[in-house]
């Protein structure tokens, strides 16, 4: 028996198929994407010699030294980093730590204030939840009034079920203990009444936690805002002291800085999921500690990393402080794990495959896009011309 072959259709007949031409794409992506790296590596884009990282000395500032030396920055020019390690001025490193300047505080810093003498000025008038210790002699044995008693929201002091409820509110200490022995006159033999002021309710406003506002204020309840905005915790104290003289005889207070939110550095990962992380700074992190607040470098870092340290107004002399990681953290080397300054940059840098891999697929996305569309109209265009209408019936 004869066997007939069958008849090959013309190449214009067969009809080509989405995901062969989608195949051809994508084996070229991996030459494509060899290709964009030699471009963009001899381009100059995924170069970091325009950042000083090749030579570290000719562009890396003495900015630590300048801020050891008392500099303030408000002009002049700073060295180069070639004369700050000429000097043995280094930028501050793991073994080599620096001193911070004073604290400023800021908004959003949190203070944490509490009255060591706040003695209300004569004469004091009795207010709301105001802590009083009242005392009276002759008083019935089995309920005796020696106790501290809150004034409450009515403005009267309860003494007791035998006793009843004074109204004190609004009176001097003097007038509030006539009003509690008179009070007490048709129940005891000549009581002895003795009315001292404990705690007045506004210094339960003072003591406590109070965060800087962004008006650069702090608020004190009662007794008004005080500005301590871009003063030390010295300056803050004699401030807050200075506004609540008016209210207290010679007060005395005690600020502390509970919570530092106003300093901070940034950790920058660089790659398709870029991001940034923004830390709170007290003077003591290194590059290994903003590492290990992020968690891990991941997997599409190589290891670049470099500290971008923005100079002081009018100074004009950054620094870019690269860091060998390799070293800091196989051979325990303390050169580069630099000491973090507030508003420095710890920039992790991505694989220049992934940049090179992610340049290909933005170039190449659209294009498959446009392929995609036009092979499926084709197809969808042959298929009505070789079932014409109703065929399918």
């Amino acid at each position: 028996m004869t066997t007939i072959a069958p008849r090959p259709k013309s190449m214009s007949a067969v009809s080509p198929l989405p995901g062969a031409r989608a195949d051809s794409v994508g084996t070229r992506r991996p030459a494509v994407a060899v290709l964009a790296w030699v471009w963009l590596t001899a381009s100059g884009c995924l170069s970091t010699h325009h950042l000083g990282l090749v030579d570290t000395p000719t562009v890396t500032s003495s900015l630590a030294g300048v801020a050891a030396s008392g500099g303030d920055g408000s002009g002049g020019e700073c060295p180069c980093a070639g004369d700050a390690v000429a000097n043995g001025t280094a930028p501050p490193a793991e073994l080599t730590k620096t001193t911070l300047p004073a604290y400023r505080i800021e908004p959003p810093d949190v203070l944490l204030l509490e009255g060591i003498r706040l003695a209300p000025k004569a004469p004091y008038k009795i207010g709301y939840q105001d802590l009083l210790q009242i005392v009276a002699a002759n008083a019935l044995e089995e309920q005796p009034i020696a106790n501290v008693y809150q004034v409450d929201s009515s403005g009267f002091v309860d003494l007791g079920p035998s006793y009843g409820a004074v109204r004190v509110q609004g009176l001097t200490l003097e007038d509030a203990t006539d009003a509690i022995v008179q009070h007490l006159s048709g129940m005891l033999q000549a009581p002895g009444v003795s009315v001292t002021l404990i705690e007045p309710a506004g210094q339960q406003l003072i003591s406590g936690e109070h965060q800087v506002a962004p008006d650069g204020t702090i608020h004190l309840g009662i007794y008004g805002s005080v500005f301590v905005t871009g003063m030390t915790v010295d300056e803050a104290r004699r401030s807050i002291e200075s506004h609540l003289s008016e209210y207290f005889e010679e007060p005395s207070v005690s600020v502390e800085v509970f919570s530092y939110q106003s300093k901070v550095y940034y950790v920058i990962i660089e790659g398709p999921q870029e991001g940034v992380v923004s830390l709170p700074i007290t003077g003591n992190e290194t590059v290994l500690d903003a590492i290990a607040d992020i968690g891990s470098l991941g997997p599409l870092s190589n290891k670049r990393i470099w500290i971008s340290r923005p100079a002081p107004l009018g100074v004009g002399c950054d620094q870019v402080l690269p860091v060998d990681w390799i070293a800091i953290t196989k051979g325990a080397d303390t050169g580069t794990n630099y000491q973090l300054l507030p508003g420095d940059r710890v920039f992790i840098a991505a694989s220049r495959c992934e940049l090179a891999d992610a340049f290909v697929a933005r170039v190449i996305s659209p294009v498959e896009r446009i392929f995609g569309f036009s092979l499926l109209g084709a197809q969808t265009f042959q298929s009505f011309q070789r079932f014409p209408l109703g065929s399918f019936n």
